[in-house]
């Protein structure tokens, strides 16, 4: 049986990422049932949490070739046409992936020299928005790994 290709730093990014969601999701519940109150910061941690669990999941199922595809046009094509098709795939996802990147980069970039900071706890907003341009990054390398595995025939797609 053939390995299937990984996304290690991903895939341990996404975990770490749901296990901490998990954990102050669970302090937070005893906290206000014991309590009554909750704590302050569980909220925004953990929107920015689940936004880092999204991107590097989508990673490492870009890498996985998990993502959902409509092949039937792929597999009604003779080989040449198919390789073209799937190359156009990738220019059309490098093409989004890179203006995330790009607009991402910018944005935090921006958010560091205006010196911003989150609503709820005062942190330097950057912190929060430098996971995106990197991990659209690592998406567009996954992609890109994903594409050439196709192209050479190294990644079965589904029949």
């Amino acid at each position: 049986m053939k390995a299937s290709p990984d996304a290690r730093p991903e895939r341990w990014l996404s975990s770490l990422a749901l296990v901490v969601i998990a954990l102050i999701s669970l302090g937070n519940v005893v906290t206000r049932y014991v309590t009554g109150g909750s704590l302050a910061f569980t909220e925004e941690f953990s929107v920015f949490l689940l936004v880092v669990l999204t991107f590097a999941g989508a990673s490492v199922a870009l890498r996985r070739n998990g993502h959902i595809r409509i092949g039937l046009l792929e597999r009604a094509l003779p080989a040449a046409p198919r390789q073209g098709l799937i190359a156009f795939q990738w220019l059309c996802a490098a093409i989004v992936l890179g203006l995330i990147t790009w607009f991402g980069a910018r944005l935090t970039w921006e958010e560091y020299q205006w010196e911003s900071l989150s609503p709820g706890l005062g942190l330097p907003q950057w912190w929060y928005i430098v996971w995106l341009p990197v991990l659209s990054a690592a998406m567009l390398v996954r992609q890109t790994q994903q594409t050439l595995d196709r192209l050479s025939g190294r990644l079965e797609d589904e029949p």
